[in-house]
């Protein structure tokens, strides 16, 4: 064991085994406990409970977020004008994430020629390894 213990450099990054943490031991003990939430995941978990909403003189199951949007826009078309202005802003905040994602997803003609470009390409070096790996 002696052996060991001269054989070991001590230095910056290499603390004495004597003094590190054994297994299964927290270096901070006292921090944050296991399946403690967050804010972020209390949220969600809020927003997706379901709760029974009349809609037309019928009961129906529907999420809290969407139970609360609901009531935006009951209020919106009675005439709230604060209602009004913020469910009008969150359309236009959605009308824009939308646009943004239609407009990742369409290629230029350009891009479409360079793919078409490498496609073919390839294709004719794979049909040639394929002539010389049969010859």
């Amino acid at each position: 064991m002696s052996k060991d213990r001269d054989d070991y450099e001590i230095g910056y990054g290499k603390p004495p085994k004597s003094t590190r943490f054994k297994k299964g031991q927290s270096g901070n003990a006292k921090g944050r406990p296991k399946g403690s939430r967050n804010f972020a995941t209390d949220l969600d978990e809020v927003l997706k409970a379901k709760m029974t909403v009349n809609e037309n003189g019928k009961p129906r199951k529907v999420s809290a977020q969407q139970a609360a949007l609901m009531r935006l826009r009951e209020k919106a078309l009675n005439g709230e004008i604060r209602a009004l202005d913020r469910l009008l802003s969150m359309a236009d905040e959605r009308s824009a994430d939308k646009e943004a994602q239609n407009k990742e997803r369409h290629l230029s003609s350009d891009e479409v020629d360079i793919l078409e470009r490498f496609v073919n390409v390839h294709a004719v070096a794979s049909s040639a390894e394929g002539q010389s790996d049969g010859e």
